[in-house]
């Protein structure tokens, strides 16, 4: 990868209030809006005994991850393509594949920022145990970050505009959200409807994180379901991606 093209990338990335807000700080501030509420600190039989605050972090640590991967990456790929940039790069010594691994690079960095960001908030502010499996954890998390750029990448193929990428990725963030356990934690969920969840990527992310934080080591068989989401949507993005 041509680092001057990191190191571009990089700094507009910088420039983006919008994207800044929404992948580093909004994650971390939901977590902060849900530990000021006091119910939230009370240990519930239903979580198996930890308190509310503690399944958001997880949920938290992935919102940030969908974020990047959905709402932020495919906007930039496919702005790039329909101001011709990356048909003018592909005339240049730079390849245009430096600049699509540049982009996942910087989303893909920016995405973990955000998660040591609610990992950090949640341990000093609200008593948050680290994780307890750690090298589980992150493997569970570099594999979840592939997986929401690969679905990123997915989005900017099959979107020939900014407009059309927008819509897309908004169709398919709340149903992301959803399985990630935004609005109902998967412990909570139905047994059957945990399960289905379970099948997507980041249903099965949700709780291999929660089996890394709890001390296990994340399931291979929800560790599975993200490899395999990341072979096929990349093998997606390969076929349908088009530099112009």
């Amino acid at each position: 990868m041509n680092t001057a093209v990191l190191r571009t990338e990089t700094r507009l990335f910088g420039r983006e209030p919008g994207s800044l807000f929404w992948i580093l700080l909004f994650p971390t501030l939901l977590l902060v809006i849900l530990g000021s509420i006091p119910a939230f600190h009370e240990h519930e039989r239903d979580l198996g005994g930890l308190r509310t605050i503690d399944v958001y972090v997880p949920v938290s640590v992935l919102l940030g991850l969908i974020v990047s991967g959905l709402q932020a990456m495919p906007q930039t790929l496919t702005g790039y393509r329909e101001r011709g940039i990356l048909r003018r790069t592909s005339t240049t010594p730079v390849r245009p594949s430096a600049l699509l691994t540049a982009q996942m690079t910087v989303y893909g960095a920016a995405a973990l920022a955000s998660a040591l960001l609610a990992l950090v908030v949640g341990r000093f502010a609200f008593d948050v145990r680290l994780p307890e499996q750690p090298f589980g954890y992150l493997l569970a998390l570099v594999l979840t970050v592939l997986a929401a750029l690969s679905l990123g990448a997915l989005v900017s193929a099959l979107s020939r505009t900014t407009k059309i990428a927008g819509a897309i990725g908004s169709a398919v963030f709340f149903p992301a959200m959803f399985c990630a356990g935004v609005w109902m934690p998967v412990q909570t969920m139905p047994d059957l409807l945990a399960e289905a969840v379970g099948y997507t990527p980041f249903g099965a992310a949700s709780q291999a994180l929660n089996q890394a934080a709890a001390g296990d080591w994340p399931g291979w068989a929800h560790l599975g379901v993200v490899a395999a989401w990341i072979v096929l949507l990349t093998a997606g993005a390969a076929r349908w991606f088009r530099w112009e």
